[in-house]
């Protein structure tokens, strides 16, 4: 990206990151419960559009949710029981980092899940989300789309710089060779949950960017009236004997060697 590119990002997402903070701002208010599911391929862009929303939002109001394979005991409870505790509660703004659709689509994929798991998820996740969504919790569920492409590209992106070799993970090296049977188990899901009460969005993530600046509009739009004025705040004066910045009992670091 160049920089005019880069300017046009930034000159975008400014005002929405504005607005994201007043819509944190209503939640906090109003104590809505905001859920926010991101799915898609690996290198979709789930993380860089979570990073976009978060950046300017208080971490203890508005956070991530990405679990990990599940424990022992976690694989011998109600599929839905480990993310249940993670959704948000009054006031608060969650976005999974993939979610119970794991089941429907890695899981199934890499036959972690049996053909009977996968049924009753698909059978029983409209009537999880509608219980969510009857007891208030604002549900947005969005898939991010690529093409093979693009995410082949992201792929030897990931390979050649070692700063982002952690993303790839033994799951996604040996799910490149399952390609169609994704794009089968994505068909197969969005069919079966994509419902009036909890409906999927698809963004174009062919362009990462691009794709933010999308998913982020539309969910500000998809969100009520959000606008809740700042308080007045009146500072103190600090008192007569601040707290000095050193210590004579410590020493500090050295600054950092900038020239």
């Amino acid at each position: 990206m160049g920089k005019a590119e880069r300017k046009a990002y930034e000159d975008a997402i400014e005002p929405m990151q504005e607005e994201l903070v007043g819509a944190a701002r209503w939640a906090a208010k109003k104590g809505a419960r905001v859920l926010v599911i991101l799915e898609g391929r690996d290198t979709a862009g789930k993380s860089g559009v979570i990073h976009a929303i978060l950046e300017k939002l208080n971490p203890r109001q508005c956070r991530s949710v990405a679990l990990p394979k599940p424990s022992d005991r976690e694989r011998g409870e109600w599929y839905f029981q480990r993310y249940v505790q993670h959704l948000p509660s009054a006031g608060e703004i969650v976005l999974f980092d993939r979610s119970w659709y794991n089941r429907a689509g890695v899981e199934k994929v890499m036959g972690f899940a049996t053909d009977r798991q996968v049924r009753d998820f698909l059978a029983q996740a409209p009537v999880f989300e509608k219980l969510l969504v009857d007891d208030g919790i604002l549900l947005f569920k969005y898939w991010l789309t690529a093409d093979q492409k693009e995410q082949e590209k992201r792929f030897k992106e990931r390979l050649d710089d070692p700063l982002k070799r952690w993303k790839l993970s033994p799951i996604d090296i040996e799910a490149r060779q399952k390609y169609a049977d994704y794009t089968k188990a994505r068909e197969a899901m969005l069919a079966a949950t994509h419902t009036q009460y909890a409906p999927w969005t698809l963004v174009n993530f062919n362009e990462q960017k691009r794709g933010r600046l999308t998913l982020i509009r539309d969910f500000l739009n998809r969100l009520p009236d959000t606008h809740v004025p700042l308080e007045d705040i009146d500072l103190p004066p600090l008192g007569h004997d601040p707290i000095k910045e050193s210590c004579s009992l410590l020493k500090p670091l050295p600054d950092f060697p900038m020239d």
